[in-house]
């Protein structure tokens, strides 16, 4: 089963029951797994996996308010990745542990916020504490690009979005007067 992406606006409209989902920090997951939670783990694994162009997701992002999240450990440059379960991670209950190095600016875009990108400072370095698919403690280190797209999708567990960074934003000029009164100072 797949769900759909939740979004803080459509086109030229706030969707405003998305957005207050999205803003809600997300919950622990108990260990062991019950039922639910593997449905729901199940739920947000098989909906990144429909995506071709998507190199992360999160559970808030499909209206799943737990604390998990699945990602592309390769192929973050490829629109037709392999998809094999080697490509792929998923945790739960995610933590940065550390992070290190100077923070790095590049431009992020996100599914719940289309038609923009903004310059977000990320590390370029983290270990994050978290539980596998099978409920196991693991401490994984990310770096680079993988360690920017694993800290964007923590930041959906605490309700964080790209916009919320105060870094350049970009968008196509057809939705200017739209995304100008929504954001007046920050484009």
């Amino acid at each position: 089963m797949t769900a759909a992406i939740l979004t803080l606006w459509t086109e030229a409209r706030i969707n405003e029951a998305e957005t207050r989902a999205l803003r809600n920090p997300s919950l622990e997951t108990a260990t062991p797994f019950s039922e639910e939670d593997r449905r729901d783990i199940s739920t947000l694994l098989n909906s990144f996996l429909d995506m071709n162009d998507a190199l992360g997701l999160a559970a808030p992002q499909i209206g799943i308010m737990k604390r998990i999240i699945a990602f592309r450990t390769k192929g973050l440059d490829d629109r037709n990745w392999s998809k094999e379960p080697d490509s792929y991670a998923i945790l739960i209950n995610p933590r940065i542990t550390q992070a290190r190095g100077d923070l790095e600016i590049q431009t992020e875009g996100c599914l719940s916020c289309p038609n923009i990108q903004v310059e977000v400072p990320r590390f370029p370095e983290i270990k994050v504490r978290a539980y596998d698919l099978t409920g196991r403690k693991i401490n994984e280190r990310y770096q680079g690009f993988l360690a920017r797209v694993v800290q964007h999708e923590l930041d959906h567990l605490e309700g964080r979005l790209i916009i919320d960074y105060e870094g350049n934003m970009y968008f196509p000029r057809k939705y200017q007067s739209f995304f100008s009164s929504m954001f007046t100072g920050h484009v």
